[in-house]
């Protein structure tokens, strides 16, 4: 199911599922079918975001201050 939120879109999923419900687990909380999918999409938007930003400053490179 994780990857029909993205698929909305799509996109690839951009994060390590594993990773990510392994941490939230570690936390002591669980994580929604539908969870994965959309911190994928958050994490698109964070990305054409700092292109964005590297754009405007006539710049191709993103770097870190772009985030």
């Amino acid at each position: 199911m994780a990857k029909k939120a993205a698929k909305k879109k799509d996109r690839d999923v951009l994060v390590v599922a594993s990773k990510v419900r392994e941490y939230i687990k570690s936390k002591k909380c669980n994580t929604s079918g539908e969870f994965i999918g959309e911190l994928s999409n958050t994490v698109y938007g964070v990305i054409d975001k700092a292109i964005n930003r590297a754009q405007g400053n006539n710049r191709k490179t993103v770097q870190a201050k772009d985030a």
